[in-house]
């Protein structure tokens, strides 16, 4: 005699959630195991062509005004920087570049923008600004140390660059990655120079840091 089991609607139910739910998870699984592939292959490949951070120097330097009067200062410099890219098979985009120059830590200079632009492998570009400071209110101590330098025959002026950029590795373009660039410029500025005539200039090459 054989048996005969009668399932009730209930428990067909319950298989069919169950397959439906087996189903999901095996599409799930398939889709983790696609990405998780692709995102390892993306850091194989940045991390065996690692980019070198760009290299920065400063090649010229003109300072035209630094009035100082009170509280307030005045300033205009013209500046040129080299970029360079070191990379044999990294690219670089640039979407964000500014830059300004600062005395004793302090800024006196507002912003300069420099359009963003893409520096192919082992690529060098001459980047030239007017740096422009109007009415910039300093410490009173930037008199004091302005007389200062002025005794001791230099003075040192900081010349920072910050932005956005992104590597580009064959296709693959990555996200954007903040940078600052820092320069130092030494000018001759002994007794017989005075604030009020420009130009103080400065021709000699300095390397700048460069953080990412």
């Amino acid at each position: 005699m054989s048996q005969i089991t009668i399932k009730s609607p209930k428990h067909c139910a319950t298989k069919q959630v169950l397959r439906i739910e087996r189903n999901y998870k095996k599409i799930f699984f398939a889709f983790s195991t696609f990405f998780t592939t692709i995102l390892l292959l993306i850091l194989l490949i940045y991390f065996i062509l690692k980019p070198t951070k760009p290299q920065f120097s400063l090649q010229e330097l003109d300072i035209y005004q630094l009035n100082l009067s009170g509280p307030i200062l005045n300033s205009s410099i013209q500046l040129t920087l080299l970029s360079k890219n070191p990379n044999q098979k990294v690219s670089i985009y640039y979407d964000e570049f500014q830059l300004y120059a600062t005395y004793k830590n302090q800024q006196i200079t507002s912003d300069s923008f420099v359009p963003p632009f893409y520096q192919g492998q082992q690529e060098s570009n001459l980047l030239s600004a007017l740096l422009i400071g109007n009415g910039l209110p300093v410490a009173p101590s930037i008199g004091y140390e302005l007389s200062h330098d002025q005794l001791s025959g230099r003075l040192s002026l900081n010349l920072k660059a910050n932005g956005k950029l992104r590597w580009k590795i064959g296709t693959w373009v990555s996200g954007r990655y903040r940078f600052n660039v820092n320069c130092v410029s030494i000018l001759a500025f002994g007794i017989g120079n005075s604030m009020n005539a420009p130009p103080l200039a400065s021709k000699q090459g300095a390397l700048c840091s460069t953080t990412i």
